[in-house]
Formats: C-alpha cells, structure tokens, sequence
C-alpha cells in the first residue's frame, strides 16, 4: 500500500479535502485502488455535535458515522461510499488510549503522547493495509503549526522514515496575489514549507492554491525555496467549480508524476474520468443559460453554504441529468419578508436541522408552497416542518409543534423512544436504514419499493395523528420495514411535494444524481 499525506499551509480552507479527492479519482480512473483518511485534530470524538459554523455540515456516512464534510466530497468525487473508519479524530485517539489505560494494557508504563498516542495513529494507518488499497490518501486537518495536528503529522514522519519510497507528501498552501503589485507572493508558502521542515517532513509534491495560473518564474522560485522538484509544483488555481479541479491537476500531470515516483504504471484513464468530463461540460454549459428556474433552499445558516453543501451538490446533479438550468439561493427562514421574497422561486427545499431557531420561517415557507403549489422537497427537520405546518392550518391544531421544541403542544412529531435525548454525540438514529415505499408516486421515483437510506434523526412522524392527516390528504408514502417509523410524506394533489425522514443528498453524486432530487427538478 502506498501512503500519501496531504498537510495545508499558511491558512486553512484551501481545498485540501478536494485537492485529495481530485487525485484519488484521477488514481482510481486508472485502475487503482484508493481510499482517503481524514485526520481531524479537534479533540470532539466526531462532527456530530458541532455547530455547522464551525466545519460546515455534518457528513453521514452510510453505516452512521457522522462526520466531517470532506468525507462527502471523497464519496463523490470516487463515486463509492466510505465508512466511520474513513475519518480519524483526536478525540476519537485519546478515547480508546484512555480505554487501554484503564484497561491496563500500556501495563505500568507511563502513557505518553509519544510513544503511545502517535502509534495509535500510526496503527489505523497501517489497519488500511489489510483493505487491498494500492493507494490511501491521508488528508491532516488544519494548518502546519497548529500545535492539535502534532501528533499526526509526527506519526507522518515516522511512516515516511518506515516507509521510504512507499510514502510521500503532497503540502497544499496558499500563494496569495497582490493586485496593489500585480504579483504572486510565495513567502508566505516559504515559511508554511519551512514549518514542515523543522517537523521533519520534506514535501514530495507542492500544489499552490492561488487565485489565478502563474508563469514559470513563480513556480521556479517556490521549487527552490521550498526544497522541491520544480515538475512537483503543481498550481490548483480557482475554477468555476470544484468539478474542474481534476482536469486541471491532469492537465499538469499530478497523477502520473506520483505513478512515477512510486514506481507504478502511468495507463489510460478510463470511462469514469471521460463521463466525469462530460459532466462539467454539461454544468457549464448549463450555467451559461440565462433563464434558468430558481430554487430557495430555506434555512437558518443562509450565511454559511457548507452547512447545506450536499443539499446544493444534489441540486447540481439533478440539474445536469435532467439538462435542465437551475439557480440555488439560500434563503433565510428568520426573514421578516419570506413570503414575499418566496413568490419570486420556481421551487422549495427545507433542508434537515436541530433546534427551533428559524423554524416558523420554515413553516411559514411549507404554507406558501403548499397553497401556491410550488414544488417543495422537505428534509428531516423539513419533513417535520410539514406536519406542523399542516397539522396546524389544515387539520386546525394551532399549537401543533414538534415536543424537541416544546413540550406544551399538540405532538405531530415527537421523540422515537429508543433513542436517548439526554447526552448529545451519537445517539439518534443514524445511517443507512431499509425504506419500505408504499406510496406508487414514489415507487416510480425510485423504481423500486425497497431503498436504503440515510438518517440522522431522534424525532419523527407521531403515528397518533396518521389516520388525521391521511384523512385530509397528507399520504403516508414510505415506512421503515416494521413499519413503525414514517419515512416520507407526499401531498399527491402537488406537482411535488413531498417529506422524507431521511438525508438523500448525501447519496448524490455527479453521476448518479439522486432520483429523489431528479424529480424535484423534472417538476420545476
């Protein structure tokens, strides 16, 4: 198995996680073997108790790991799904040392950050060998510096030394451009690089994250300064989308100047890259239409993109299998002017959620599609939203609300009880669960009547109410396969409208949009 560590200099969000991604496709086009590993220093033992403000959206994976959002874009960009195993945490590390300490497994010895915890990370490196990948990918959160990445980025060096020839190092960093000089300035990449080296690592390859392409003489000066091979300098520069990222590092040789380093056969790259080609020109070709139908994505984090980026993502997906132009604005439901700004979108999506913070907005929204008949798809929280809504100005409860909320309300959607509410990591309903649909809107989206799909939730449907809502409309349309949990609600008298439990963004990907969100687009 051959190792390459990804470190990120002079700032954070540059693109490592797609810079990553970008390369193991382009491995995995030419019939390798890949995976990635996502090093998060953050003590947290995983993603699913931060705010959105903090990493962007929570990931879940399909066996319910919940994760940081870069595992989303390895899953689309390798089109294949990955696991809680994929992501590594420090709070995920320190947990099982502490776990072994009380078990008395160091026997006596005094537990240490080194030794003990950089051969923890050390041991779930290597745990990938037995997976039969030719490549793993390593990406170590943060930036070069930050004193929570130590460990990791010790546990590199030592794996570079172990490994040799079988190991290497791709360092990301920023090249800022001074438009006061119109210059490229890589001192700042100087000194990131220099970081490295005082921890030991030597970068194998260099990709400078810059706002546009430079010549020859920057990549010069960052070759020798930064101690590397100038055919290792790569630039990601900004493209219009992330889909172009692989095109531009293939178009500079990236991939087969790692084969060559590695030793390994440099062959054609295969279907998946050429319909992945065939993708992004479709989506550009797609952005340049000028009446394009508009589609509000309503919520609380309208601010911050990432905390909704698998649900724009599936939009994207849905837009270019359906040859259909959309544009995707993120709305906020705390809006005092909601409704009036609504009037002007084609389509509405409530995305899932914790908490009632904007969630009156979000019904409000539900109200102004459901009399409007303007094709509305609701998510988790969203689905949950729905019933409010309808429980409220249609079966005629005007307290109906959802007992996360508040306790004093008619409970349209309350807690499945199995699941705990009273600590907050990992307990609710989590990962890929069978649906069974019922409903024959449904099975014609899906063209089946048993899926998979993945959740994240601890509240639900309160079947007390079933025979109320159907009654008025409101049709039950998938359940879980002992039909105890509501999985998804339509309004069959809409053009869409439909509720699911369930996270299906998530099982997007570029090419294989999710037929859920087909649909919704088709209906637009």
């Amino acid at each position: 198995m051959k190792i390459i560590f990804c470190t990120g200099g002079v700032m954070s969000s540059l693109g490592k996680g797609i810079t990553i991604a970008s390369l193991a496709m382009l491995l995995k086009s030419r019939g390798y073997r890949v995976t990635v590993l996502k090093c998060d220093p953050y003590l947290n033992v995983d993603a699913g108790t931060m705010s959105p403000y903090q990493h962007g959206e929570v990931f879940v994976t399909f066996d319910g790991a919940e994760t940081d959002l870069d595992l989303g874009h390895y899953e689309r960009f390798l089109n294949e799904n990955l696991s809680g195993v994929n992501n590594l945490t420090s709070g995920k590390v320190y947990w099982e040392i502490i776990a072994r300490e009380r078990r008395g497994e160091y026997l006596g010895a005094t537990v240490q950050v080194v030794p003990h915890v950089v051969d923890l990370i050390k041991e779930k490196i290597y745990s990938f060998e037995a997976t039969g990948v030719d490549f793993l990918l390593v990406e170590i959160g943060g930036t070069v510096g930050d004193i929570e990445g130590l460990p990791f980025l010790e546990a590199a060096r030592q794996i570079l030394n172990e490994r040799e020839k079988d190991a290497a190092t791709l360092h990301v960093s920023y090249v800022p451009f001074l438009e006061t000089s119109g210059e490229f300035k890589t001192k700042p990449t100087q000194h990131s690089v220099k970081e490295l080296l005082g921890l030991g690592i030597k970068p194998t390859f260099l990709v400078a994250r810059a706002k546009y392409r430079f010549d020859d003489v920057v990549a010069d000066k960052l070759a020798k300064f930064c101690n590397v091979k100038k055919e290792r300098v790569f630039i990601a520069y900004d493209a219009p989308s992330i889909y172009e990222v692989p095109m531009i590092l293939e178009e500079q040789g990236l991939a087969k100047k790692v084969l060559e380093y590695f030793g390994e056969g440099f062959g054609e790259l295969g279907n998946y890259f050429k319909k992945w080609r065939e993708f992004t020109l479709q989506y550009n070709e797609l952005k340049r239409e000028e009446n394009k139908k508009r589609v509000a994505i309503v919520g609380k984090y309208v601010d911050l993109p990432d905390a909704y980026l698998s649900v724009s993502e599936a939009l994207i997906h849905a837009s270019v299998a359906e040859k259909k132009p959309i544009n995707v604005d993120f709305i906020s439901s705390e809006r005092e002017d909601l409704k009036s700004v609504l009037s002007k979108y084609d389509g509405i999506v409530i995305p899932g959620g914790f908490g009632d913070r904007g969630v009156e907005g979000k019904i409000m929204a539900i109200r102004f599609a459901r009399e409007n008949d303007v094709p509305l798809l609701g998510l988790c929280l969203g689905m949950q939203c729905i019933l409010i809504e309808f429980a409220r100005n249609v079966l005629g409860y005007s307290n109906a609300n959802s007992t996360e909320f508040t306790k004093e309300c008619v409970p349209v959607v309350d807690r499945l009880v199995e699941y705990d509410a009273s600590t907050k990591g990992g307990t609710m309903r989590l990962g890929a669960f069978p649906v069974k649909i019922v409903d024959d809107y449904l099975k014609r989206i899906y063209s089946g009547d048993l899926i998979y799909e993945r959740h994240r939730h601890r509240y639900g449907y309160n079947n007390i109410f079933r025979d109320e809502f159907e009654r008025k409309g409101l049709l039950v349309a998938a359940v879980s396969v002992d039909e105890r949990i509501v999985e998804a609600i339509v309004l069959p008298d809409k053009r869409f409208f439909v509720g699911v439990q369930y996270h299906p963004e998530f099982a997007s990907r570029p090419l294989e949009a999710h037929p859920l969100f087909v649909e919704f687009v088709r209906r637009l």
